[in-house]
């Protein structure tokens, strides 16, 4: 005989089904267990109800007491045959102390010979229902004349092992052989996802059933191509798919992850994307997966609505968002484009800019987004409210200055309207102002009490000192390079000392600008007492050595190479070490430096810089070999005092008849020795690319220490970078410079001013802008003004691309003129610039407004590396 069971069958074995009677059984115990009578005729029933036999019920089927009208075997046989009955059931369960037997009997109306005897044995009436059921198998294999399986067997899989399908295969050799298990088997295999058909044959052998699982495998996918896709490169969908080239086919998953590049390309605001796929069958029962992709237009933002504002206007608001709506300029400022999460903080935006003007119950509801073809409108519904005053301010609880102190810190005090961002910083500030003072887990909480009546709101700073905490210890973990007295002496806190939160926090900022780690953790835990503080210092150091190499062309040196070996961080003590080399049609230079930090372990830097260095100027050629030596201090917060003094030795040589009459004084060798003191003052956000903050320095040198060489010069620079909507940003430079000879020496025009080029006033050619004597020879001059503006906007911010456009002005002035801000050359342009690995480079375009007769009156391309102002 052979079963087939296709792909979930419901299985039967007999044309015809078994009808059986099962009588009530006796009970023999000293327990009234009387229940037991029905109960366990039921669970057998229930037993042989699912492998397929009828249950008959005639009347006496449910009476306990059915001995009294039946008689011996032949009064069991004639129920059999006046009920139909294929089969009559009856049985006992006797139960002495904890053990019991079940006996049953089984007899066929039409079939002589004594009845069939079943009989079990167990302990515990708790294990009683495990033995009915047994004993049910049992009726079962004699009712329907079932066989054991003798062997499972695995056909057709390829890729899968059988060990795995097994594995998941309930019927094991020796198990009764029951169609409705198999089929509880199948759906388990097939449940695996790996197969597109599954057959189960059974086939008669001398042990019994020989069963065999016959598998179809599914196609694997070879390869996932994509077509139409423009927004998005290969590469980048298939990092957000969960199928694989290897996996299998399987046609719910590719479902699912179409439906991941769709949520892929509403990222990008392509709403309207439609994807389908194909199978491309291929040999060895693999297939190419294609996805088919209709990008669609961009779906931007049409209009931004408001409901409800009456203080503001729709104007004010939508400035306040960083969501957009489209605008001229969509496609550099990417005004237009719904970001979610953007849009979830512009609700917080919004809520802020009300509640910090004195909408304290201001609401500012769920936006509600709707899609029309390839617009976008979003609506957002304010609840402003009542408008509150600033009323009485007051601190009370454990003062650590007077209240007049205390009051005198409170910036909501000048405030007319209740804002809540002043309210938090004065909070912050108060927090500070206790960990000051040793108390790091002071309590300060503002108890806000509404007036309703005159929309006023009181405040109270309530406030708990707690105890006074010291650093008992500083453990600094995750440095393997870095010295422990580096990161130390950055944090400015010291074991033993009272808590400072203020200095901390100044001590984790100078720690990330030192640019060593990746990531610095902070964590604060309790010491040996309340009032001791452990600090935790765990820090993830980066690579701070660095080598680079390029070339390029210069609009001031033409074709040039270039070469840098860099060690910020030297044997783990934060010296730094610099390799340099530049080779170009003007220049030829090299240096090497050396800077360290802490001399003597105070913040007092000390360096050293030697370089060799040919410079091509348009009359002449000048060769030096000098060396400097560099001595700088902070004084205050973001400020240092630096001295430097210069040793150079030039040979001015090659100079042409039009040269000026200090070049062709210098021909030869000569000295240069001076001293050069400045102050600086830097609280950039970045070195490399800042959008915030402001840098101004103050330099006075001179020179005539000795040597050929003489002159003072003053030079001023300030620099003002303001961060603007769309991660944009606005620059402000100005520039003024001064230099005079000094008696019985020269000065050169090297060191004099000049403008012109791609670091001054751009538009115009390198040092074009410049003082000239009576022959019309550029000699530079001793007075120079310079004022620069630029809007920085970003291009590819995460390759650190950003684009600008710029206006620049100045001028540079004889000893005898008097500056003239109102006679300023003028450029503007725009240009592009990446922040490379080998450091920043520039590609800019100026054009001269107002240049003199023979200056270049077109606009002009020009490149360079290193920062700008």
């Amino acid at each position: 005989m052979v079963l087939v069971l296709v792909l979930l069958p419901q299985a039967a074995f007999s044309a015809e089904p078994i009808q059986v009677v099962i009588l009530p059984f006796e009970i023999h115990a000293r327990e009234d267990m009387a229940y037991l009578k029905t109960e366990i005729p039921k669970l057998i029933k229930d037993e042989l109800r699912q492998e397929g036999a009828t249950l008959l019920e005639p009347p006496i089927a449910s009476d306990t007491q059915w001995r009294r009208q039946i008689t011996g075997t032949a009064g069991l046989r004639e129920l059999g045959v006046q009920t139909g009955a294929d089969y009559v059931l009856w049985g006992s369960l006797t139960r002495i102390g904890k053990r019991y037997s079940l006996d049953a009997r089984m007899i066929a109306p039409f079939q002589e010979g004594p009845p069939t005897v079943f009989f079990l044995e167990g302990d515990g009436i708790e294990n009683l229902i495990g033995s009915v059921r047994e004993l049910a198998r049992n009726l079962s294999m004699k009712l329907f004349k079932r066989m054991k399986v003798a062997k499972i067997v695995i056909r057709g899989n390829d890729r899968i092992e059988s060990d795995a399908i097994e594995r998941l295969i309930k019927t094991k050799p020796g198990d009764l052989f029951i169609p409705k298990d198999l089929s509880a088997d199948l759906k388990a295999v097939y449940a695996m996802g790996y197969f597109e058909d599954i057959r189960i044959e059974a086939e008669d052998s001398p042990e019994g059933k020989i069963v065999f699982f016959n598998v179809k495998e599914k196609q694997t996918i070879r390869n996932i191509i994509f077509k139409g896709n423009k927004a998005y490169s290969d590469d980048e969908v298939v990092e957000n798919l969960t199928l694989k080239a290897g996996s299998i086919l399987n046609v719910f998953q590719i479902q699912n992850n179409i439906r991941r590049i769709e949520e892929l390309y509403k990222e990008k605001n392509y709403h309207n994307v439609k994807i389908d796929y194909k199978i491309v069958d291929r040999e060895n029962n693999v297939a190419d997966l294609q996805f088919n992709i209709e990008e669609g237009p961009k779906v931007l933002i049409k209009k931004i609505s408001f409901v409800g504002n009456k203080a503001y206007t729709d104007k004010k608001l939508k400035g306040i968002m960083k969501s957009s709506e489209k605008g001229f300029l969509s496609f550099l400022t990417s005004s237009g484009e719904l970001n979610k999460e953007e849009l979830n903080q512009d609700v917080k935006k919004l809520t802020a800019y009300y509640q910090n003007r004195g909408f304290i119950q201001a609401k500012v509801g769920e936006p509600e987004v709707t899609y029309e073809d390839k617009w976008i409108y979003i609506t957002l519904k304010i609840e402003e409210g009542p408008r509150f005053k600033v009323g009485k301010v007051d601190v009370a609880g454990e003062l650590v200055q007077s209240r007049e102190e205390l009051m005198s810190t409170l910036k909501i005090l000048k405030e007319a309207y209740y804002n809540r961002e002043i309210l938090r910083n004065d909070v912050l500030n108060l927090t500070d102002l206790y960990s000051d003072e040793g108390y790091a887990y002071a309590d300060i909480a503002p108890r806000i009490d509404r007036n309703l009546e005159k929309l006023l709101v009181n405040i109270t700073f309530d406030i708990k000192k707690g105890n006074q905490a010291y650093f008992e210890k500083i453990i600094i973990s995750g440095n393997t390079k870095t010295r422990d007295k580096v990161i130390r002496r950055e944090l400015d806190v010291y074991e033993q000392e009272l808590y400072s939160g203020r200095r901390l926090k100044q001590g984790v900022r100078s720690l990330y600008q030192l640019d060593f780690f990746e990531d610095i953790k902070v964590n604060t835990l309790k010491g040996s007492s309340d009032d001791q503080m452990v600090l935790k210092i765990d820090v993830k150091e980066k690579p701070t050595g660095s080598f680079s190499f390029g070339g390029g062309y210069s609009s001031v040196d033409d074709l040039f190479f270039v070469a840098n070996i860099t060690q910020r961080n030297l044997f783990g003590r934060a010296q730094r070490l610099n390799l340099n080399a530049h080779i170009g049609g003007r220049v030829v230079n090299y240096a090497i430096s050396y800077t360290e930090p802490w001399l003597f372990d105070i913040p007092l830097s000390a360096g050293a810089d030697i370089y060799d260095r040919t410079m091509d100027y348009d009359t002449y050629d000048k060769d030096a070999i000098g060396t400097k030596v560099r001595f700088g201090y902070p004084v205050y917060r973001f400020t240092r005092v630096n001295v430097t003094y210069l040793l150079e030795r030039a040979d001015i040589r090659n100079v042409t008849s039009d040269a000026s009459r200090s070049i062709k004084e210098l021909e030869g060798n000569n000295l240069q020795s001076s001293v050069t003191t400045s102050i600086n003052y830097d609280s950039r956000n970045s070195r490399m690319t800042p959008t915030d903050g402001s840098n101004h320095s103050l330099l006075f040198e001179y020179s005539g220490l000795g040597g050929d060489i003489g002159f003072t010069k003053i030079v001023g620079d300030t620099g003002w970078y303001f961060p603007f909507y769309w991660q944009t940003s606005f620059f402000a430079h100005a520039r003024g410079g001064w230099v005079r000879e000094a008696s019985n020496k020269i000065l050169p025009d090297y060191e004099k001013f000049y403008l012109g080029g791609i670091r001054s006033v751009r538009g115009y050619d390198w040092h074009d802008i410049s003082a000239r004597d009576s022959d019309g020879i550029k000699i530079g001059g001793e007075k120079m003004a310079q004022i620069n503006f630029e809007y920085i906007f970003p291009l590819l911010k995460k390759a650190g691309v950003t684009g600008v456009v710029f206006f620049d002005a100045g001028n540079v002035y004889a000893s005898d003129e008097i500056y003239d801000i109102t006679d300023l050359y003028a450029g503007a342009g725009g240009g592009i610039r990446w922040n490379s690995p080998m450091g920043p480079i520039r590609l800019e375009w100026g054009y001269p407004i107002n240049p003199d007769p023979g200056m270049r009156d077109t606009g002009r391309w020009e490149f360079g590396m290193g920062g700008s102002f």
